[in-house]
């Protein structure tokens, strides 16, 4: 695809935008860490200064409903009881390292205003920042670091993280624990947290959980789902992670208004899905990833389609990367901005059977005459290198050179050189659609 300067400024503006949009205003999402904050012992409450101290009281069963504790404790704690521990400012509990620090196995615990240091680094035992079982426990303000995993929530129904932050170790990103992981914790929540170099945000055989408000970067997967049904994403940004968001064999998750950009390299994707079914795609930016969107055998049967709509995706070296034909796939009202490669079909298919509609292309050069705002002649992609490199692999190698680039102006100029039709969009929206990064 050939660009002119000025339209190169303008994407490079589209990136900037979607990196540095400032939160609107009441937005709450995580830019800044967030730690404990001053403010006087609860009412009520008793000051636990030693971990000793700690301990007792958290073990006792008559022991006092709010806890408040003061400097750095140092041990690995456990609560088998309902109990508030609020952290006066600069508050620590440290760990031994050699295992979780915050272990809570209860219903009703609240955490709050606490850093949260120096787990184990053991993977076969998953040693942690916190890990809590439970119904209703409730982790608020907490920064989390030097732990292999950062918060975990197994089995722990109705339970919330929020105002987290959590700070993985700089090892490769495969070494690494999950900065936040939600197992069979149905009904959860994870709000307004920032993760940075962690390995996954991960949300598995868990359903209905809500995601926003949220931040993560240079990690591995912004936000992993499995079997994950009826879970939202929200109002996040997954900035310079491997894949921001990937979605397997789930049902009606709902991924709205965030920024999905900078997942680079050979595995780069900004939201991908495998084998899921009634998905709500609506209102994100995907910018500057190897591919925008991939979608593989989604939706897997055609009466619980997948809407894609209202996006923009932009400078990406693929905008959308369909595993299969996709029959059941709506993808309407985005804006397609200057992307290297629009559309690939892997196996060599095309993408005839997807809904396409009403969509903006960069790229398009046809007409409104009765400026109604839709384009008088149908939006088409026909891309002659990609029959080249889908007939003889090796061809691959010159993708992106300016070879491929004459071959594809040619088959665009002399349309008889392109045989196979990869892309229609029968009603293309004449004028971009979005202007304002979420």
């Amino acid at each position: 695809m050939t660009r002119s300067s000025g339209a190169r400024m303008a994407a490079l503006s589209l990136f900037a935008l979607a990196l540095g949009a400032a939160p609107a205003q009441g937005d709450t999402r995580a830019t800044v860490a967030p730690g404990p904050r001053a403010g006087q012992v609860p009412a009520g409450a008793v000051v636990a200064r030693s971990f000793e101290e700690l301990q007792a009281l958290v073990s006792d069963p008559a022991g006092p409903a709010t806890i408040s504790v003061s400097g750095t404790l140092r041990g690995d704690l456990v609560v088998r009881r309902p109990v508030a521990i609020v952290g006066q400012p600069g508050a620590a509990l440290e760990g031994t390292g050699t295992g979780t620090v915050l272990r809570i196995d209860a219903k009703d615990v609240r955490v709050e205003d606490l850093v949260v240091r120096r787990s184990g680094h053991r993977h076969t035992t998953e040693d942690a920042g916190v890990h809590a079982t439970g119904e209703r426990v409730h982790l608020r303000r907490l920064r989390v670091e030097e732990t292999l995993f950062g918060i975990s929530l197994a089995a722990c129904k109705s339970c919330g993280i929020e105002g987290a932050h959590v700070v993985g170790y700089a090892d490769d990103t495969e070494l690494r624990g999950d900065g936040v992981k939600l197992w069979e914790s149905d009904d959860s929540v994870v709000r307004d947290s920032l993760l940075e170099r962690s390995r996954d945000l991960v949300v598995w055989y868990t359903k209905r959980a809500l995601l926003v408000g949220n931040t993560v970067r240079h990690s591995r997967y912004g936000s992993h789902f499995m079997y994950a049904h009826d879970a939202v994403v929200r109002d996040s940004r997954m900035e310079s992670n491997v894949v921001g968001v990937f979605v397997m064999y789930s049902m009606r998750v709902k991924i709205e208004h965030n920024v999905l950009a900078g997942a680079r390299g050979a595995a780069g994707i900004g939201l991908g899905f495998k084998d899921s079914d009634a998905v709500e795609v609506k209102g994100n930016w995907l910018v500057a990833n190897t591919a925008g969107a991939y979608f593989d055998n989604t939706p897997r049967v055609t009466n619980q389609p997948v809407h894609f709509d209202d996006n923009v995706v932009a400078l990406n070296e693929v905008g959308l990367r369909l595993h299969g034909y996709e029959d059941g796939l709506h993808v309407r009202r985005n804006d397609f901005r200057e992307n290297a490669v629009l559309v690939e079909v892997d196996g060599g298919g095309d993408a005839h059977k997807v809904g396409v509609r009403g969509n903006h292309y960069s790229d398009y050069e046809g007409y409104d005459l009765d400026r109604d705002g839709v384009g008088d002649v149908a939006y088409e992609m026909k891309t002659l290198s990609r029959d080249l490199t889908d007939a003889r692999p090796a061809l691959k190698y010159f993708q992106g050179t300016a070879a491929m680039g004459v071959i594809d102006a040619v088959a665009h100029a002399v349309p008889v050189f392109a045989a196979r039709r990869l892309w229609v969009d029968p009603a293309p929206a004449f004028g971009r659609l979005h202007q304002e990064a979420p």
